[in-house]
């Protein structure tokens, strides 16, 4: 029996990830990276904060805040006469929507550019709350670590597919910079905990 998975809620933490479907890849060449980071940004920001992601040939990682009630209603244009608990399970179906939505529209592009047909991701897509503040900045350090664990690179900042870079740079970004680099303590104090980066 399956079990059903984990609701998205408003102001909640989440660790979002996936597999490609079998002994797929998810990304064959550079494009298709930036592709997905843009399909991304058109579904998902308007309703999440991002604080870190990692994108790798067959899985990737994704740390979120689903954004709050109000905005989610705002956002998804509810009625206001609804009861408590028919407003979160409408905001809990529109969220899960909202993702599988972005995951078909780069699945379908990935297909049709490749000549491929059937399932890329894994479905559901996975999700663990992250409810421990604690384990904020362990979580940040493992998903941009996941390139060297996996060996496809040695060195975390010559990956170009996560966030660690846009993190210590001053250019614009979607990501939660100022945010994420306050739980370290800084600039610095974000690299330093990353290790041997160079």
């Amino acid at each position: 029996m399956s079990v059903s998975p984990l609701p998205l809620l408003p102001d909640q933490y989440y660790h979002i990830y996936n597999h490609a479907n079998a002994s797929n890849l998810l990304f064959r060449k550079i494009p298709n990276y930036q592709y997905f980071l843009k399909k991304y940004a058109e579904h998902c920001a308007p309703v999440v904060d991002t604080f870190a992601y990692c994108l790798m040939p067959n899985h990737f990682h994704l740390f979120v805040r689903i954004k709050s009630e109000s905005e989610l209603v705002s956002y998804f244009e509810m009625p206001i006469n609804l009861s408590s608990l028919e407003l979160q399970d409408k905001i809990t179906w529109q969220l899960s929507q909202l993702f599988s939505n972005f995951f078909n529209a780069y699945a379908k592009a990935y297909n049709r550019r490749f000549g491929r047909k059937g399932a890329l991701f894994l479905n559901p897509f996975k999700r663990k709350e992250v409810s421990d503040e604690r384990y904020y900045n362990q979580l940040i350090y493992y998903i941009h670590h996941n390139p060297v664990k996996h060996g496809f690179c040695r060195k975390l900042a010559k990956w170009p597919h996560s966030s660690f870079q846009s993190l210590i740079s001053e250019k614009p970004t979607l990501l939660c910079r100022d945010e994420v680099l306050s739980w370290f303590g800084g600039r610095a104090a974000f690299i330093a905990f990353h290790g041997d980066t160079a």
